[in-house]
């Protein structure tokens, strides 16, 4: 099966790249179509050719690491994944882990993409590199992690190497889509610990990395949303969520979906858990206005991930969605809230306000999320509840329609989509306007050196 995918998927997005390299070059060879060349000035973009073991070939590996999950089911409609159900348009069992698929796709529908890397403004290296570190992180080379992303390095040196030397990787870009945390692990480190040290290789300093969570300090990592489980293809079907989520009844005041919390041990989970079954015997409908307080969607041991259903009903009629930190200060569900226009409360700045500025602008905060510290929660007895009850309503209805306005810049529509639907900018293309962006202004500052 998993073979099978593999040549299917090799094969379709072969042609996909081909066909789109070929139309670019027609339109970037000729003076007679001015509005294409002005809308793609500095935003030319290469598609490096890089051989399939730096991607498509991987995705052949997608059952043979047994204490990671099988990702072999979610590869189909080219990352997607497959569709929740038959009649489905937009909505699919989508594994984060396939960003780099998914965006590998997509790029070869980039209307900016010329096949000369020296008029480009950006290359693009489709590498599957959080793939790639599979092998370093569950399977056989765990003990060479040192090495992940070398390979990638000595081809681009050696195949075209005048591509890399222009700028010497400063006008690279590329998708990693696991936390840049599994990425850091020192040089030095003598037995290595948990990750890979790509980021930490001083080969690749130089090149733009995007990631579902980026680190504080570096600035070669840029934070990008995780794909939900929402693409939809057209505008009718945007649209028709879109009245969805406006007109859907919010029951419960407060949603938590996701695991953990029921150690010991103090935390923000176990504090949310706490508060959660407290009010929901303490409090009623007639003093709060809605039927449920607290809802908690239970997705221990993964159950939720692959399953939209379980966790975006609840969504929906929720009017804040709580977003602790787990193992990492991001979560998917994020993004799954703001899909569902239900507000977000962060009780870390790392967990999206420090993380995506491209797709949520740092000072729009306010105007689409609460934000309480942890420490508050903690140790020091603030509850959840009261500062959720004290934002009047009609400050929760301005919220919810930044919301809403911010639905399509933190989905990514399904490939081959309509034109219609391209009009509105999503997460791919806020992407790609923010690496442009970034490579533009570091050959800024070398040029003014």
């Amino acid at each position: 099966m998993a073979y099978l995918t593999h040549f299917i998927l090799l094969l379709l997005v072969n042609l996909a790249s081909s066909q789109q390299i070929s139309d670019t070059e027609s339109s970037s060879s000729t003076t007679t179509n001015p509005t294409t060349t002005e809308d793609c000035n500095n935003r030319w973009i290469y598609i490096r050719n890089l051989p399939s073991r730096f991607n498509l070939d991987l995705l052949t590996n997608c059952s043979e690491y047994p204490i990671f999950d099988n990702f072999c089911p979610y590869l189909a409609n080219h990352g997607l994944g497959q569709k929740t159900h038959t009649k489905s348009r937009s909505w699919y069992r989508t594994d984060p882990l396939l960003l780099e698929l998914i965006f590998h796709r997509r790029i070869l529908e980039y209307p900016c993409l010329t096949n000369d890397p020296n008029v480009a403004n950006a290359v693009f290296l489709p590498y599957y590199g959080a793939i790639d570190s599979l092998k370093y992180l569950y399977g056989p080379d765990v003990n060479s992690s040192f090495q992940h992303g070398m390979g990638l390095f000595d081809f681009l040196q050696s195949d075209e190497p005048g591509i890399w030397n222009r700028h010497m990787g400063h006008d690279h870009f590329l998708v990693m889509s696991r936390p840049a945390w599994d990425f850091c692990q020192p040089l030095d480190n003598d037995p290595p610990i948990w990750g890979t040290s790509f980021l930490e290789l001083p080969e690749f300093y130089n090149v733009t990395v995007l990631v579902p969570e980026g680190r504080a300090w570096p600035w070669q990592e840029h934070a990008v949303p995780y794909p939900t489980s929402f693409h939809p293809p057209n505008l009718a079907c945007f649209e028709a969520w879109i009245q969805r989520v406006r007109r859907s009844r919010r029951v419960s005041l407060m949603l938590f979906a996701g695991g953990g919390g029921i150690g010991a041990s103090p935390n923000i989970r176990r504090s949310i858990r706490t508060e959660c079954e407290n009010a929901n015997t303490s409090m009623t409908k007639d003093n709060t206005g809605y039927s449920q307080i607290c809802h908690i969607v239970d997705c221990s041991n993964g159950i939720c991930e692959h399953d939209p259903i379980r966790y975006m009903r609840p969504m929906l009629q929720a009017t804040f969605c709580l977003q602790p930190p787990g193992d990492t200060p991001t979560r998917r569900s994020t993004f799954d809230a703001i899909t569902a226009g239900c507000i977000p409360v962060f009780f870390e700045e790392m967990s999206a306000r420090s993380q995506y500025r491209w797709h949520l602008p740092e000072e729009k905060y306010p105007e689409f999320s609460v934000f309480i510290p942890k420490e508050e929660v903690v140790f020091k007895g603030l509850k959840i509840l009261d500062v959720l009850m004290g934002i009047p309503r009609s400050e929760v209805r301005k919220m919810r329609e930044s919301i809403i306005e911010l639905i399509p810049r933190v989905m990514y529509r399904r490939h081959g989509s309509s034109l219609g639907l391209r009009t509105k900018k999503d997460a791919f293309d806020t992407a790609i306007d923010g690496a442009l962006q970034t490579i533009k202004d570091k050959l800024n500052d070398l040029s003014e050196q």
